[in-house]
């Protein structure tokens, strides 16, 4: 019997319950220094002097070593030259920082405590400069320039790509919303440790890809990679912001060859939310028009991205609202201008869907908008201008190539399960009675993009292994790196599934560039549908082998020989079932090695999973508190290999894009101090405030890859972020407001409703 499809629990669980996981922060390497960074405390400013001699003079102190005294060339990039030189960042601030948390100095002590008291008297003299905190305002280019060389704020653009025509539309509306910049918040934070051994640089990193990390060390060190060994071991938590390593990783290889001994950076949760790359951060403005039986025929945005004080892959992110310009629509007439420009914040980076969340909320806002303009319900707006199911690809206006898939089942699906018609009649029936406790429908459909990318011949593609060990027990190698994911469970079935082995005989191996030859970043919701097929495809190369092997030992020709799985895999002659070979007897019988097969796989292009969701609040009008009743969702990421861990991942999801929608927000007062610093001033979100989430299973294959399989891991954040938004605003809509910009808070709900009734 198949183990795909099935509810299975996750094996890694009763070592996290227990024993626990190793993680970074575990790694005691004998004589290992303690790290602090002293970290900037304007947003701008020229640095005039840096005084570290009463540092260095602490108990326990091994050194305090400035820019100057590290020697590194500016960061490099992961992806090559992205941005002009202008904008560079160095590893240490030089003579300007540029954001509050911004690393000045590092202390190296024996311990993490002298290492932090230490740090605390290094003493470093600034004269302040005007801070430019709103994106807008830094667009404009007339006043606060970061980098006064490049002559402009602006660090990348994607101008005017499409135009759309409004000329013939009988309505018209124009809208203007904030995707508001949030942390990713991982419960481990960002740690490392560094040695030297005999010459070789050995790193243990908090990564979604040991390889990346590798492969940026040996550009900062002038190192081939046989010089670079890099160990991941347990993750807690990744969610994007540890998809490349961070200047304060890259450099520990300097702080461990200036002490001679290991080194060792754990940073603190304020550390954390000051300095690690934060998410989403857009100013986007719209316009949609269409006729007023609800067809939309012009749709134009202009994305203003958030790129922080130093541009990285946070800048390049507008890609993604290009890609998914039109979402789920069959929209035709479209238009797109898009730019991307520094501030004194932290650092943008990738966050749980990068770019396509931005996307979709804008997409939904609008049709919303528009709905609400025309006095039409925004389920049948949706049905106006939904995509019609297709099972060949469809390209849209931007050259995306979707797939498959049935985006008006998706819509019906979740408004069945919601009771969509009652919901509405109940909401009426408040209305009427003057309730201070008002409903909220929000609906959003989407499409997004997984497994992204590419490298030669445009494929995505990642390293797997499936190796027989002498007594009948295998491990398998994988390039992908699980940070909460399930894959050592999910990767176990599908070769249990293929070799008839249990899964309990079966060992994962992945995160160490000394036994992993070759990984890909795993992020981009693409495990599965990459990943998940090479060690499918080894596994069964892996048979192959051994039917050839058990033919020799059954004296008959390979093509005669069957596994049969459900005996616990037997190989015997067909038909011939009493003589067979097991899987141990084939690893004991083995000479020459083990046996093992090795499989890279490449898919041809991206997939793109989609699905509809429905929320529905409860929103308090003397008090503005809203209250998160139901949410339902519909995520189709194709073929599940385990249904158990795709709930989580959308679980996750779901409460990722809800906290957005109501809660948290990275904020900053207007001269660049950070307002949320820890957890009690960023509002994460808890189980307090969340439902039990509803979830309709709905499964369009995709032909990319022998599982059908798509992704599955930022659905849930794409499709709920603006369904809960919109539920807000349609629950105050009769109170004639028409829109609330994230997190819809409290007091934001007040404020809004104050200013309506005024």
């Amino acid at each position: 019997m198949s183990l795909l499809g099935n509810r299975v629990l996750r094996t890694e669980d009763p070592k996290f319950l227990t024993s626990g996981g190793n993680y970074v922060g575990d790694v005691d390497l004998p004589g290992t220094a303690a790290v602090e960074f002293v970290r900037a405390t304007v947003a701008h400013a020229r640095i005039t002097g840096i005084d570290v001699e009463a540092a260095r003079s602490m108990p326990g102190v091994l050194a305090v070593i400035t820019a100057a005294e590290l020697g590194l060339g500016p960061v490099p990039s992961p992806f090559g030259p992205m941005f002009p030189a202008a904008f560079e960042r160095p590893f240490l601030a030089t003579d300007v920082v540029r954001f509050a948390g911004e690393p000045v100095a590092v202390v190296l002590a024996e311990n993490a405590y002298q290492a932090a008291d230490a740090a605390e008297t290094v003493i470093v003299d600034y004269a302040p400069l005007d801070a430019v905190v709103d994106p807008e305002v830094a667009a404009a280019d007339d006043g606060v320039l970061l980098f006064p060389d490049a002559g402009t704020n602006i660090c990348s653009g994607m101008p005017n790509l499409l135009t759309a025509d409004f000329s013939d539309c009988e309505v018209v509306v124009s809208g203007r919303t904030v995707n508001q910049r949030v942390a990713a918040g991982p419960i481990e934070p960002r740690c490392t440790v560094a040695t030297w051994e005999d010459g070789r640089l050995v790193q243990y990193a908090s990564s979604q890809g040991s390889h990346v990390v590798l492969g940026q060390l040996c550009q900062i060190y002038g190192l081939e990679p046989s010089q670079v060994r890099v160990i991941t071991p347990d993750v807690g938590g990744g969610f994007g912001a540890k998809g490349f390593p961070h200047p304060e990783e890259l450099m520990m290889g300097a702080l461990a060859r200036a002490v001679g001994r290991p080194v060792r950076w754990v940073e603190t949760r304020t550390e954390n939310l000051l300095a690690m790359v934060q998410g989403r951060g857009q100013v986007q403005n719209f316009r949609i028009g269409g006729r007023r039986d609800g067809t939309v025929t012009a749709y134009e945005v202009d994305l203003l991205q958030e790129a922080g004080a130093y541009p990285g892959i946070g800048a390049i992110l507008t890609g993604g609202g290009f890609l998914m310009l039109t979402g789920t629509y069959g929209w035709t007439n479209v238009g797109f201008n898009a730019r991307s420009v520094v501030t004194n914040t932290a650092p943008m980076g990738a966050y749980r869907g990068a770019g396509r969340p931005e996307a979709t909320a804008l997409i939904e806002r609008a049709l919303d908008r528009f709905a609400t303009e025309i006095g039409m319900d925004p389920a049948d707006v949706r049905r106006k201008n939904l995509l019609a199911p297709f099972d060949t690809t469809h390209t849209t206006p931007s050259g995306t190539a979707y797939d498959s898939g049935d985006y008006p089942g998706a819509l019906e699906l979740v408004l069945d399960r919601a009771g969509y018609g009652e919901l509405r009649a109940e909401q009426a029936r408040r209305r009427a009675t003057g309730d201070r406790h008002v409903l909220g429908i929000g609906l959003s459909c989407y499409v997004e993009v997984t497994a992204l990318g590419g490298g030669p011949g445009g494929k995505i593609t990642e390293f797997g292994s499936v190796e027989l060990g002498p007594d009948g027990s295998v491990v398998a190698k994988t390039g992908s790196t699980p940070y909460g994911q399930g894959h050592d469970t999910t990767w176990a079935m599908l070769i249990s599934d293929e070799l008839g082995i249990p899964m309990d005989r079966i060992t994962v191996v992945h995160g160490d560039t000394d036994v992993i030859p070759s990984s890909s970043l795993t992020g981009g919701s693409r495990s599965v549908q990459i990943a998940g097929t090479a060690i499918h495809d080894a596994s069964q190369k892996l048979v192959e082998i051994a039917r050839s092997r058990a033919a020799d030992l059954l004296e008959a020709a390979a093509d005669d020989v069957v596994l049969d799985r459900e005996a616990g895999g037997r190989f015997h002659v067909q038909g011939v079932p009493s003589k067979a070979v097991t899987w141990a007897e084939l690893g004991a019988a083995t000479t020459g090695g083990p046996l093992a097969a090795v499989a890279d796989w490449g898919q041809a292009g991206p997939s793109f999973p989609f699905g509809a969701h429905c929320a529905v609040v409860e929103v308090d009008t003397e008090t503005g508190k809203v209250t998160l009743l139901r949410h339902v969702a519909v995520d189709d990421a194709g073929v599940l290999i385990n249904p158990l861990l795709a709930e989580g991942q959308i679980h996750g999801g779901l409460a990722q894009g809800a906290a957005q929608a109501l809660l948290e927000e990275v904020r900053y007062d207007t001269d660049g101090n950070p307002q949320t610093t820890n957890f009690a001033d960023y509002a994460i979100i808890s189980a307090t405030e969340l439902p039990s989430f509803e979830r309709v299973e709905m499964v369009t294959p995709t032909p990319l890859n022998p599982l059908g399989a798509k992704g599955i891991g930022e659905a849930g954040t794409i499709g709920a972020t603006p369904a809960v938004h919109n539920a807000v605003i349609d629950a105050l809509a009769h109170l004639g407001v028409r829109h609330i910009d994230m997190p819809c808070t409290p007091e934001k709900v007040w404020r809004t409703l104050a200013g309506a009734s005024a």
